[in-house]
């Protein structure tokens, strides 16, 4: 009863359309740059790149109505997007790369690494334990934290080191243009127009972009009507033991990243997480991923800045998110659709994703403000110690480069480095269970309450 209330058909379908529309384009950035990434370092052909580019749409939305249609054996049920893993561009680049490896190879360990997820779903689901609130605020505020950067880096017209414009007056009245703008109509407007503000955003300020000259047409005049896809694209996969290894071990680093992203739905929608729920949500990415070696894309993964517009919309239904899904795969077999999605402006996009990935900090600071003891000093470290290793490392990747490559993937993500913090840090303080460990009284350390702690609540409502 509950997941029908939660799930109810949504009755107007060109509602439903812009909604996913709206999904598609907060995800649309960071799927298509992983395929940008690594064909360019592999040195895939013109034709390779528009297939790579192409199948990746396809099976990340293949992936998310995997996810979406949720039943007893796989999919969480919960309105999230899936994209391919950005944590993997390196390892799939350092294999593809290797001598007596190659691109073969790489698919080989993906499909590998995806069986072995979706095999052990049920040792995963368990381990929700793991997961008690100061550790799910903890990682959702990480979340959040840690993909700010990337938003203001879109806002100044992309990466500083590769773009001159970096920061021009332009591009910074269009980014924080398109940010008043998804400001006002949530203040000013009601109902529907207020659900899509972001995709209103990025419509208007890509006009006002083509009056300024800065959007180019080339992609949309070159693109083909039709792509057609086929397995093994790259030829008969490989099976090489370092490889498979290597993306295992991308594969939970993704598992662990995905947590924390369905106990964010889950909050959202108001829907408790079990385990059982948890496995069939792994089952889930496990095939897609098996299906993104078949058909040579990617490993796939929740994106987490879509948790963002589900809190921004305040539409919660799985209707929006199956419309998405459909959306990717028909841009996966028609190239001249995505390129549409190609004529946005990274500094419009920037500009909108602020509002997009603020709202995830602010998902997580309500959590911790409503379910976590915070006059707890342990807590407190917990959350501290969390999300200043998330924010530190994502502004300081550097900092492990000296490291193994197989310890490196663990720890050079902000996500996935803060993650890890958190749960330790509960274990060490609260145990397996989670709860509070006797302390003497000389040791309890007074805390004031914090004034606002209702404000924290209000900040994403």
């Amino acid at each position: 009863m509950e997941r029908e209330r939660i799930f109810q058909k949504h009755r107007h379908p060109f509602k439903t359309l812009s909604l996913g529309l709206q999904h598609v384009l907060a995800m649309y950035a960071g799927a298509v740059i992983v395929p940008l990434i690594v064909g360019g370092a592999l040195n895939f052909t013109a034709q390779q790149m528009t297939y790579l580019i192409a199948i990746d749409l396809l099976a990340c939305g293949v992936a998310t109505l995997l996810q979406v249609w949720g039943n007893r054996w796989f999919g969480i049920g919960l309105p999230v997007m899936l994209g391919c893993a950005f944590q993997a561009v390196s390892p799939m680049i350092a294999i593809g790369l290797t001598d007596g490896a190659g691109v073969s190879s790489i698919y080989g360990a993906i499909i590998a690494s995806g069986l072995f997820v979706f095999l052990f779903a049920g040792l995963f689901g368990k381990l929700i334990a793991l997961f008690p609130p100061v550790v799910t605020g903890s990682v959702v505020t990480i979340i959040g934290v840690t993909l700010i950067p990337v938003a203001i880096s879109d806002l100044g017209g992309g990466s500083p080191g590769e773009n001159p414009d970096f920061g021009s007056p332009l591009n910074l009245v269009l980014g924080f243009g398109v940010l008043l703008f998804v400001i006002l109509m949530n203040r000013f407007a009601k109902g529907f127009p207020r659900s899509i503000s972001v995709l209103l955003g990025l419509i208007v300020g890509t006009l006002v972009a083509a009056l300024a000259g800065e959007v180019d047409l080339t992609p949309l005049k070159e693109a083909s009507w039709f792509h057609a896809v086929q397995p093994f694209y790259f030829g008969k996969p490989t099976f090489h033991a370092s490889a498979i290894l290597t993306m295992i071990l991308v594969a939970i680093v993704s598992v662990a990243e995905s947590t924390g992203v369905f106990m964010a739905l889950g909050k959202i929608v108001d829907k408790e997480i079990t385990d059982k729920d948890l496995t069939r949500g792994y089952r889930a990415e496990g095939l897609a991923i098996m299906r993104g070696g078949i058909f040579n894309s990617f490993p796939y993964t929740t994106y987490s800045q879509n948790v963002g517009l589900v809190q921004m919309s305040r539409v919660k239904t799985r209707d929006v998110i199956v419309v998405a899904g459909s959306l990717l795969i028909l841009i996966g077999f028609v190239p001249k659709i995505a390129a549409l999605t190609q004529l946005v402006p990274t500094s419009v996009l920037g500009g909108a994703m602020i509002a997009l990935f603020g709202l995830v900090l602010s998902s997580g600071i309500r959590m911790l403000g409503d379910q976590v003891d915070l006059n707890r000093h342990e807590n407190l470290l917990i959350i501290a110690c969390s999300v200043g290793m998330g924010l530190g490392v994502t502004v300081m990747p550097e900092l492990f480069d000296r490291l193994p490559a197989a310890l490196r993937i663990l720890v050079d993500n902000g996500i996935v480095a803060g993650s890890f913090t958190a749960i330790g840090m509960n274990l060490l303080f609260n145990g397996w269970s989670g709860q509070r460990k006797p302390a003497l009284a000389e040791e309890a350390v007074e805390l004031q309450e914090p004034a606002s702690a209702t404000a924290y609540s209000s900040v994403a409502q």
